[in-house]
């Protein structure tokens, strides 16, 4: 089979971003990938050759997650500002910002019908959210320990998540039950996924390993241990029959699944491997690296014919339409070693087809003193030696602090903002931007004479800020379930009415008939 196998090439790469590149994720119609970074920024770069590229300011901590709607007309980040941002991909830079969680959120996802988002944190939730009504769904939270990834089904039916506690766990979206958690995990879990029939999972790990699960039978299909240090981020191709892998051993590594064997290891990047992912047609897929560079490759390997796969596989053990996962054999759990025959691809990382595209920034950078973990805080500026002696300035920052605490820090609350906003997830007024950069503009060194009582004071708030928190949340939660249970109400009246329409209209047909026989 190895032999009708075509290597994959270089088709170009993407430099635009100054710090590594943690996730990336293709447009559906295949004309553009999105890329998020530790440098806080949101870039879109259009695959025409001369196509300019889109820089997006907003995040104030590092993007950690990214993905196009199934429409494409949106993209979703997420971030260790604990924010997750919609983004118009435009010229005009415009987002739709909600706190979401109360630690860093690592990872964010669409559901297929693009009406849901589900997101996962260091507070050790998995989160989901409604797009259109641009509110709090509900929370899964039996992780207990930081949350890596979270993914829906292809159908929306499930959900998938792994964390830092060495478990991966499947919920029923419905009932929000945990309906299977997969502990054969030797290390923390780093990245989950449903391959596009959602029949299988697939989950990778700090330890360099790789497990595909058969969600009907929860047996483990596959181990794979190729890599030599840990997994970062994995994608199946739309086929099934192949899949990619990111590894902070500096590779990219293709396995056929079908074959059940390591096929390719891809260099190229200098440093980390952190994201991977095909684009939905499966002729291209892209990997983002610690080297702050984008690499596109060209599949080329899923061009061979089925014909001979089919005839291998000839008795299926499903109905369901080849290839599928559940006919790999052999079928009980099988582990690879990177001694496995592979051809090793070394292309060299220089785009030859065109030149680095135009970055066209829509924004500004966030300022470095800017709203840190979701409550106000001043840093100095480097050098600076402006002292907090004014006593009116002390009465506008308690001011400040006592207003925000009075909005609350809704968990779950939609602001929406242009992309060069820097009012975070509280406020977008203009009274409020022009308060913050008259603030902004006085570093801040505190020499007060009672430190102690402001610190004590701005401890206190927080704490109120978290008890706010977690009320609105439970709040929004219940009210969710309360208008569910109202639509089941106003469901069930209006079946009524028409049984009792249906029943009055049946009665009347029936007193005429004895009146037409007697005739």
């Amino acid at each position: 089979m190895a032999s009708v196998l075509e290597d994959p090439t270089l088709e170009r790469h993407f430099k635009g971003h100054k710090n590594a590149v943690s996730c990336v994720h293709f447009n559906p119609n295949g004309k553009q990938l999105a890329s998020g970074s530790a440098d806080k920024t949101l870039m879109i770069w259009n695959l025409a050759p001369k196509g300019r590229a889109l820089r997006f300011f907003g995040h104030h901590d590092a993007v950690t997650g990214v993905q196009f709607s199934p429409s494409g007309k949106r993209v979703a980040s997420s971030s260790k500002d604990r924010t997750v941002r919609l983004w118009t991909p435009s010229m005009k830079g415009e987002s739709v910002v909600f706190r979401a969680h109360t630690a860093a959120v690592r990872s964010v996802a669409f559901s297929a019908d693009g009406l849901r988002l589900v997101t996962a944190s260091d507070d050790k939730s998995v989160k989901v959210w409604s797009v259109d009504r641009q509110s709090f769904i509900y929370s899964l939270n039996q992780h207990t320990n930081w949350v890596r990834c979270a993914r829906f089904s292809p159908d929306g039916r499930l959900i998938v998540s792994c964390g830092d506690d060495r478990t991966v766990r499947l919920w029923d979206t419905s009932t929000k039950h945990c309906l299977n958690c997969f502990t054969d995990c030797c290390g923390s879990s780093t990245f989950v996924d449903f391959n596009s029939s959602g029949t299988c999972i697939g989950s990778s790990g700090a330890d360099s390993s790789l497990n595909i699960w058969d969600i009907r039978t929860n047996k483990l299909l596959q181990h794979y241990k190729v890599h030599s240090e840990g997994i970062n981020s994995f994608s199946f191709h739309p086929s099934n029959n192949f899949l990619i892998t990111g590894s902070s051993d500096h590779t990219v590594k293709v396995l056929d699944l079908l074959e059940g064997r390591l096929i390719y290891t891809l260099h190229g990047h200098k440093d980390v491997v952190k994201s991977v992912g095909f684009s939905q047609a499966g002729d291209l897929f892209a990997s983002g690296g610690g080297d702050c560079q984008i690499l596109l490759w060209r599949t080329n390997f899923d061009r061979k014919s089925y014909h001979d796969v089919l005839q291998k596989h000839g008795q299926r053990s499903t109905p369901d339409p080849p290839p599928h996962l559940s006919d790999i054999h052999p079928r009980s759990p099988h582990l690879h070693h990177p001694q496995d025959s592979t051809v090793q691809v070394s292309p060299a990382v220089a785009d030859t087809r065109s030149a680095d595209p135009q970055v066209i920034e829509l924004g500004q950078p966030p300022h470095s003193n800017m709203f840190m973990n979701s409550f106000t805080r001043w840093k100095p500026a480097h050098g600076s030696t402006s002292t907090y002696q004014s006593s009116d300035f002390q009465t506008r920052h308690i001011a400040t602090l006592r207003a925000e605490s009075q909005k609350g820090d809704k968990s779950g609350s939609w602001v929406t903002s242009a992309a060069g906003n820097q009012a975070g997830a509280f406020s977008t007024g203009k009274g409020r931007r022009k308060e913050e950069e008259t603030v902004l503009t006085h570093p801040l060194e505190v020499f007060s004479s009672h430190p102690s009582s402001l610190d004590s004071t701005l401890q206190h708030i927080v704490q109120q800020l978290d008890i706010l928190t977690q009320t609105v949340s439970v709040l929004e939660e219940r009210l969710t379930l309360t208008e569910d249970r109202m639509k089941e109400c106003l469901l069930r009246q209006s079946q009524i009415l028409q049984n009792v329409r249906a029943s009055r209209e049946n009665r009347r047909s029936e007193s005429d008939t004895p009146s037409d026989h007697s005739t």
